[in-house]
């Protein structure tokens, strides 16, 4: 029997494959510490997050290649909105101790949240195979949203200390922990997140070009 590569690859995960890949390229950029493509790069991985799940739901899919979808997700989900954003707060922060150990502790609440998600989510699918209607914690995602708003308004001496990004993280990994049922945003829900990404992008590229004048 001819072989074929580890995983799957048809287009029910291109979408996640392509957050995870902007991700890492925002990472990238970091290193550079060029702040505003990073932030881009975030959105972008934000975006794909949104619409990977109801892309997968267009095919009927066997019972490992839904479970290999919940894994392969959430690993995303680790690197675009876990690491993605405890590096930018490091760097940022001017690569000190206190934002240093923020960010590690903000990437273990993601880690922690992700994997707890994934135990309740294939118990969920075992038993029912009703859509998701709520989940338990902040979703990983909303620092998708968050982060680019902090960065604009700092960026443009709105907020005016660097202190503003670790306290961001420490919220934010706090929320995602805590077990408050929060409803799974619906089709009007969404379009509103996409509201505010889409305001927040245009606004970045009006600072962005209004920088290189």
């Amino acid at each position: 029997m001819k072989k074929k590569l580890l995983g799957y690859y048809d287009y029910t995960v291109i979408l996640t494959y392509c957050g995870m890949l902007s991700a890492f390229v925002g990472i990238l950029r970091l290193l550079s510490q060029d702040y505003w493509n990073a932030v881009v790069c975030l959105m972008v991985a934000g975006v794909c997050d949104m619409f990977d799940g109801a892309v997968a739901a267009t095919q009927a899919r066997t019972s490992r290649e839904k479970r290999f979808g919940i894994q392969i997700d959430s690993l995303s989900d680790l690197i675009s909105f876990g690491v993605l954003p405890g590096i930018f707060v490091y760097m940022i922060s001017g690569k000190e101790s206190f934002g240093g150990v923020i960010a590690a502790l903000f990437v273990l609440c993601a880690l922690i949240r992700l994997a707890y998600f994934n135990v309740l989510e294939e118990e969920r699918q075992r038993q029912t195979s009703e859509k998701r209607e709520s989940y338990l914690g902040v979703p990983v995602t909303t620092i998708a949203i968050l982060l680019p708003a902090v960065y604009l308004l700092y960026d443009y001496r709105l907020l005016k200390n660097l202190i503003c990004f670790p306290i961001l993280l420490i919220f934010t990994g706090t929320g995602y922990l805590l077990p408050i049922e929060i409803k799974k945003p619906g089709v009007v829900g969404k379009a509103g997140i996409l509201i505010v990404g889409i305001a927040e992008a245009i606004v970045m590229l009006f600072f962005m070009g209004v920088d290189m004048v």
